[in-house]
This record gives C-alpha cells, sequence and structure tokens, in this order.
C-alpha cells in the first residue's frame, strides 16, 4: 500500500493530463459506474461526506472521505479530505491519498471540461468569485483550455482580494485584477463561482450574452450562489442529474418556487460529452454548468496518480527489474 503526502499530490497530479483523464471518465467511463449520491452526516461542527465509487467495466473502486468545517480557525481549513484507492479484487487499501489538492484540482479540471465544451471559442476574460482554495485551483486550471488574456477576482474583503490576485498574477504570469462583485459578473467570458455563499453573489441581469457559468460552491439543497434571474436566463448543464437535484441548492430552490422546471436542466456531463444533447446553439446564449462533485472525478484522479507512481517505481527500477513492493 502506498500513502502519498499532500506535497506529492501537488507535484504528481499535472492539470495536463488530469484535464483529459476527466474528460474521458465522463465520456465513456460514467455509464459503467455505481456511483451513490453521497451520504451527508451533519456534525455538531460541519459535514461529514462519504463518497465511494464503483466503474465495473474498468474495475476501479475507491471512497473520498471529507470534512466540510463550517467555523475553521484557518480558512484553508475549511474542507479536509482523504481518498482511498481500493484493490477490486481483494478489497484492501493500494493507495491512500490526502485529498485536498486532490479535491480542488479534480473539481477544477471538472470546470475545465465544461468550459471547453460550453464557454465560446473567444472568451478572453475569466472571472472568479472567491480567494480560497478552489478559487486559486480554477485560475491554475481553466487557463488550459481557453486563452484568457486577464482574469478578474472578487471576495468580501477587499486587502485579502488585492493580496490574492498579486500571488496569482505573479504564479500565473497572467493579468489578475482584483475588481467589486458588479464587475467581475458584468465583464466576464467564463465565471466561476466558488464561495461558501448561502445566497445569490450578484444580480443576474448583470451578465453580458455569451457568458459561461461554472457553479461549484454550494452543495447543500439550501444554499446558492446563483439568482433566479441568472438561473431563468441560462441553458443548464449539471454534472450528474441525482446529485444535483439532491443537493444544488441554486436549482432546487429555484424550481421549488416555480422560477424553473425540470425540463431546464438540459444536458448531464456525459450526455454533453457523448454528444447526445446540444446545449450551446449561439454564441448570444449563457450557459451553466452546476457541479456539486461526484465520485467519478476523484476515482479518475486517484488512478492517474497510481498510474504515475506506478510508472516511476517501474523506471527507477531499471530494465529487467521489478519494481519494489
Amino acid at each position: 500500500m502506498h500513502v502519498l503526502t499532500e506535497a506529492e499530490v501537488h507535484r504528481l497530479l499535472d492539470p495536463r493530463t488530469l484535464v483529459p483523464a476527466i474528460e474521458e471518465a465522463f465520456r465513456a467511463r460514467y455509464p459503467s459506474t455505481v456511483m451513490p449520491v453521497r451520504t451527508q452526516m451533519k456534525l455538531a461542527d460541519g459535514i461529514f461526506l462519504i463518497m465511494p465509487c464503483y466503474d465495473r467495466a474498468g474495475r476501479g473502486l475507491g471512497m473520498k472521505l471529507v470534512k466540510f468545517n463550517e467555523n475553521p480557525r484557518l480558512a484553508e481549513d475549511r474542507i479536509q479530505a482523504t481518498y482511498i484507492l481500493l484493490d477490486v479484487e481483494s478489497g484492501c487499501a493500494k493507495l491512500v491519498i490526502p485529498a485536498n489538492y486532490l479535491t480542488d484540482a479534480r473539481t477544477a479540471a471538472t470546470s475545465a471540461v465544461a468550459t471547453k465544451f460550453l464557454a465560446r471559442e473567444d472568451a478572453k476574460v475569466l472571472g472568479v468569485f472567491g480567494i480560497g482554495r478552489q478559487a486559486r485551483a480554477h485560475l491554475q486550471i481553466l487557463r488550459h483550455v481557453r486563452n484568457f488574456e486577464r482574469a478578474l477576482v472578487t471576495g468580501r474583503d477587499p486587502g485579502r482580494t488585492r493580496d490574492f490576485a498579486q500571488q496569482m498574477e505573479t504564479e500565473l504570469g497572467m493579468k489578475i485584477e482584483p475588481v467589486y462583485s458588479r464587475t467581475c459578473a458584468a465583464e466576464s467570458d467564463v465565471l466561476c463561482t466558488c464561495t461558501t455563499a448561502k445566497s445569490p453573489l450578484f444580480d443576474g441581469n448583470l451578465l453580458r450574452k455569451g457568458t459561461h457559468i461554472n457553479a461549484v460552491g454550494s452543495f447543500q439543497a439550501s444554499t446558492r450562489e446563483l439568482d433566479d434571474t441568472t438561473i431563468r436566463r441560462s441553458r443548464i448543464v449539471v454534472d450528474t442529474y441525482d446529485g444535483a437535484l439532491a443537493e444544488a441548492g441554486d436549482l432546487l430552490i429555484p424550481l421549488a418556487s416555480g422560477a424553473i422546471k425540470r425540463e431546464n436542466l438540459l444536458a448531464d456531463l456525459n450526455e454533453l460529452l457523448s454528444g447526445r444533447k446540444r446545449v450551446r446553439t449561439s454564441p448570444a446564449e449563457i450557459t451553466i454548468f452546476k457541479s456539486v462533485g461526484n465520485a467519478l472525478e476523484d476515482l479518475a484522479a486517484a488512478e492517474l496518480l497510481e498510474e504515475i507512481i506506478l510508472s516511476l517505481e517501474s523506471k527507477a527500477a531499471g530494465p529487467g527489474q521489478a519494481p519494489s513492493p
């Protein structure tokens, strides 16, 4: 059994290979997976999530355990996750992964896949609500699917937002501007909401035609980042129907009020990627990818890490030698 460190996950999990792995998982592997809607356990100070996944065709089996802390001492401690990749025959653990960065990266990689298929080809401005780990991952990874000229970021604390923008601009070598929420909503071609907000972040009337939105922050039925106007104006794709209809307050709240109907959910990610459903039909349409996260993304990322580790061990062992157990 291998046990990785968070630093090793950062070093080995390359977005340039993760994005296509996530894309292939949703296109080809999704129909063969058994993926129950994740279990949510309410704790005194947060939520505990259990996310198993079994790929019957690919013989993949794994599970992620997540603690969501409602009032962490440090913002980066809000989510703590561990992934266990299992041998499908024996049930024994073969890889244990500290999954904080894995979760950040696989979520942003899934947004990147949706952006690749839904955003306009000429998208130039990336907007991000939030200045935490998910915001960072989305800035790092979405630039691999569109040639953004600049990025806009907005957070609740102006000083921290400025510091975050400067840090990310230095890290990524692209222009990143701290802005007010109104500007971020109005001037972005691709907009990512990566917050812990419980109520809408902006007025949907601000969105310009042709915007694509990745809404990833809300994963509880009672919370939302997007208002009814945004939802009504948009053509909607979800990661999975089961997950969205169980957890996505961005959709469940307007569904309950009658602002939209079930038919407004036009496709899940498998239907979009396989070509069975077409969502963007003109450059002027607003599109939404609503993600609550699912276990197939984690399994694909964990298996990618396993492949990398086995490849490195094989190279280290040299020709004609078996890798060390």
